[in-house]
């Protein structure tokens, strides 16, 4: 009830006159309800706001730094948006999310633009269906706007469709991956908010190098129908956008229960009524936080510069979090973390089965098995490499009992260390390290030496399935996002985007980056 109570207010103040401001719309770091007040003051119309939008993809992802963020552009973005426009005339907004341009993820299908999975061999496929959460972001007003590039088959940054994606605030570095298209094209400002896809971190790490917001849900809250699975106890989709209140906003919108993705019936009873209910810049009053020091990444260098770097960061973000209200366990210790993390992760045996099983559900498709795909020889180099550790292996396989027993012991170890310290949240950094220079021989070395992922922190949100947001904590000394993590238990969504959203008030380190500014 809330929830529609929430849409009619929207209604009223959208809809409602008032007098037209002096100055010009500000298309430049927007956000949903920037235009949604502009619109409602008459200075702004949905046709302006996508036009202006790709304006900037012409001059900034075609020209300019190059970015290599868009796949394919709506061929009907401008059409939809004079439709909203006379709708709004008519009779207000169409939606909670009313001429809201989305960046998507190309794995997510839509059945009016190809969805290539970052692969020339699917660069003409043109799915029948919308995915699921396509199909709830339109009926809430949005237009997908793009389908942004993605590391191939949902690993890395690059790809055989469209060659290599880069990181807007250095295009010189990665963008992470493997939705470093959408993560570098919300950044840059192409569209107002975006989607990605998250199996090992996803949406988080190219969150945290573009200085976003990155939430991955509770595994169950948001339906993949409609995604390319690779492993489906850990795929989910989440909102990648400038500011904590766009992602409860756009959250609101694709979580809650599908039918034809049983799993999300674990998340009835758990979708509050709205998560912008908990945005508080009081939020992290009498919070208690515990700080994760030590790396993920067994194989991190923690006397390098660029490690210093980022804990330098971390180190002041702590020193926020404490003036903000927060009461941090500083540090936290995880006792066996490392090995129940590294058997925790090693998942190869879902994502055989799940690809020729998703495949296998589309007539039109050009491959219908994993096998096929990696026979084709067109695949990325180092890509095919790591499809081949995939081929022949089930969750028949003994592995696979070791893998589970050790994400439930994860799962314990977890819950038990918050029950332990009061924790409402446990903090780390996205990358202990920057993200590092592209290698010149990416597109065609099965191993290039660019130290990809290096210092990754990303793996204990997918090892346990619990939900992981990533927020701007500032700079390094060299200008690079660094991002600041925080896990919660299942379905505290609400909770984490409350914390999120005080330290985003409280500190403004979001910045866009200088390689794409305003067009005048």
């Amino acid at each position: 009830m809330l929830r529609f109570t929430l849409y009619a207010a929207l209604v009223v103040v959208l809809a409602s006159p008032s007098p037209v401001a002096a100055q010009d719309f500000q298309l430049l770091e927007t956000t949903i309800h920037d235009v949604h007040e502009a619109m409602r003051a008459g200075r702004l119309t949905c046709h302006q706001l996508v036009q202006g939008y790709l304006d900037r993809i012409e001059a900034y992802d075609q020209r300019g730094p190059r970015l290599n963020t868009v796949q394919h552009l709506n061929p009907r973005a401008l059409e939809q948006a004079d439709s909203l426009d006379a709708v709004f005339r008519s009779v207000g907004p169409a939606g909670p999310l009313h001429c809201v341009p989305v960046l998507l993820k190309d794995q997510v299908e839509t059945r009016d633009m190809p969805t290539t999975y970052g692969s020339a061999l699917f660069q003409d496929f043109v799915p029948e269906r919308d995915a699921t959460i396509v199909t709830r972001m339109r009926a809430a007003g949005a237009i997908i706007l793009a389908k942004t590039t993605m590391g191939e088959f949902a690993s890395r940054y690059v790809g055989s469709a469209f060659g290599i994606i880069r990181n807007a605030y250095d295009p010189e570095r990665n963008p992470s991956g493997s939705s470093g298209g959408t993560g570098s094209s919300v950044a840059a400002n192409f569209g107002l908010v975006g989607v990605g896809e998250d199996t090992g971190g996803s949406v988080r790490g190219p969150a945290a190098v573009s200085s976003l917001v990155g939430l991955r849900p509770t595994l169950p809250l948001v339906s993949r129908t409609g995604l390319l699975p690779a492993n489906p106890t850990q795929d989910t989709m989440g909102p990648m956008t400038r500011t904590v209140t766009d992602a409860a906003l756009l959250l609101d919108v694709i979580a809650g229960y599908d039918p034809r993705d049983p799993v999300t019936a674990y998340s009835v009873g758990h979708v509050p009524d709205s998560y912008t209910s908990g945005l508080s810049a009081q939020a992290l009053r009498g919070a208690r936080i515990g700080l994760l020091r030590h790396p993920m990444d067994r194989d991190v260098d923690t006397t390098s510069e660029d490690f210093r770097q980022v804990a330098a960061v971390v180190d002041a973000a702590v020193g926020e979090l404490a003036s903000l209200g927060a009461e941090v366990v500083d540090p936290l210790e995880l006792a066996g973390l490392d090995t129940l993390l590294a058997a925790a992760i090693a998942n190869v045996y879902e994502t055989e089965a799940a690809t020729d099983a998703y495949l296998s559900g589309h007539a039109n498709a050009p491959y219908r098995t994993l096998g096929a795909i990696l026979l084709s020889g067109r695949v990325n180099p180092w890509r095919a490499r790591g499809m081949m550790g995939l081929m022949g292996k089930t969750t028949s396989d003994p592995g696979y009992l070791v893998l589970m027993k050790a994400r439930e012991s994860l799962r314990q170890l977890v819950l038990k260390t918050m029950a332990d310290h009061a924790l409402d949240a446990i903090a780390y950094p996205t990358f202990t390290n920057p993200p590092s220079r592209i290698a010149p021989d990416v597109l065609t070395n099965p191993d290039p030496d660019d130290a990809y992922a290096r210092g990754d922190n990303r793996s204990l949100s997918p090892a346990t399935g619990f939900p992981a947001l990533t927020v701007p904590a500032g700079f390094t000394d060299d200008g690079l996002p660094v991002g600041l993590e925080l896990l919660g238990r299942p379905f505290v969504e609400a909770r984490l985007l409350g914390l999120g959203y005080a330290f985003e008030q409280g500190t403004h380190h979001r910045r866009p980056p200088p390689t794409t500014p305003a067009l005048r």
